[in-house]
């Protein structure tokens, strides 16, 4: 059949530029120490940046969740789906991330990805110039596109540009968006300057905080508290599958603009609520994240970083300045990286190596996660496992 032919040319493709996509599975819960495909490997791929995704409260509570709301939300948010779970979580959220503004409100989504087409389509639309950094994730992309605005991307965190381009713009609404930390190189956002020029073009900015809520800040509330900023002209996208261990997002933001986005927000008002449990046991990850325990975790993720970062700079290769979790190494071509995660794999470390479209051509790398669950001894293995390989690759190179 045609169609399938021209599929298979199309896979055929992949492969012979080393960009095929492979699922691996975990046949344990998400953690530092798992079985994945069979096999003991010490994970550096998740973003389960506090080590909560199996956390015992949070499984306690995702039960006690089921027990009391049964398995399925039955309707979306407006049509009956809308539990007194997710209300609970809503308003734990506002008050726990919403410092930045006055009458804070947060809205649940099922996921992060939701949430942002959400937020941008919803705000953004014809005669909207939305102003987009260059590094930001696929989701903000994709809203970008489906919201009609007129989109002018700056270079990455290049806040002379962007101020260029909106001194230049006719246009009634702007809207900025960034992400906080950036996946994929973890380097932070310039927030305050950011925020500077929203406020003098009178724009919105908007704020994907997933690499960051739960991390960074007092008490882990996100990379806009670590920023001490405080603006009505800030909206927060925050995703809860990754510091917060469970899964779902939410948008933090004055109260009006979270009553257009219920109004006016296609992703929210036409989908299913997701299961009330979980939104249950989002409410108990923010006890954690907010206390003791949190500030723990993160003390000692933040002593993780550290250490990697000085592991890094001692290999052939060039890591990024990065200070929060998510450590890259640059490698350089699609085939170097996988082979060095191959290697990686066969001694017994899930190292994922990311390849374009997700970062440019050249610039293949291993992006290492850490996580609170890590130990000292696991990055031990990580350290001298990079070391054989790099004694090894430049033996072959010489």
């Amino acid at each position: 059949m045609h169609l399938l032919t021209t599929l298979e040319q199309g896979l055929k493709d992949i492969d012979a530029r080393g960009l095929r996509r492979r699922r691996r599975i975990a046949d344990t819960p998400c953690a530092a120490h798992m079985t994945v495909d069979g096999r003991e490997i010490v994970g550096f791929a998740s973003n389960d940046y506090l080590g909560l995704a199996a956390h015992p409260q949070l499984v306690a509570a995702l039960a006690e969740g089921a027990q009391r709301y049964g398995a399925g939300s039955g309707g979306s948010h407006l049509l009956g789906g809308h539990s007194r779970a997710h209300a609970q979580l809503e308003d734990d959220l506002a008050a726990f991330a919403g410092g930045f503004v006055d009458a804070p409100r947060a809205l649940y989504f099922s996921t992060g990805y939701m949430a942002n087409l959400a937020t941008l389509t919803a705000l953004a639309g014809r005669g909207t110039t939305l102003f987009s950094d260059a590094l930001n994730h696929a989701s903000l992309i994709d809203g970008a596109r489906l919201s009609r605005a007129e989109v002018q991307i700056y270079p990455h965190a290049d806040t002379d540009t962007l101020s260029a381009l909106l001194d230049a713009s006719t246009a009634e609404t702007k809207l900025i968006v960034t992400d906080s930390v950036f996946s994929m190189d973890g380097d932070v956002a310039p927030l305050a300057r950011l925020l500077e020029l929203a406020e003098r073009h009178g724009a919105w900015l908007v704020v994907d905080d997933a690499h960051g809520f739960g991390v960074l800040g007092p008490q882990g509330r996100g990379a806009i508290a670590q920023a001490a900023l405080r603006s009505p002209h800030l909206i927060s996208i925050g995703t809860l599958g990754k510091a917060a261990g469970v899964s779902g997002a939410f948008v933090t933001a004055h109260a009006t603009v979270v009553e257009w986005l219920v109004q006016r927000a296609r992703p929210y008002i036409f989908t299913t609520a997701s299961t009330p449990a979980v939104a249950h046991a989002m409410s108990a990850s923010v006890r954690i994240i907010a206390g003791a325990e949190g500030d723990a975790r993160r003390a000692h993720l933040q002593q993780l970083i550290e250490r990697t970062r000085a592991m890094l700079k001692t290999t052939p290769w060039l890591p990024v300045d990065s200070h929060t979790a998510v450590q890259p190494l640059i490698i350089g071509s699609n085939e170097a990286a996988l082979a060095a995660a191959d290697a990686l794999d066969h001694a017994g470390l899930w190292v994922p190596a990311i390849r374009p479209p997700t970062v440019p051509v050249g610039t293949s790398r291993l992006r290492i996660s850490l996580s609170a669950a890590h130990s000292n001894e696991d990055l031990d293995r990580l350290d001298a496992a990079l070391t054989r390989l790099g004694t090894t690759m430049v033996a072959e190179a010489a």
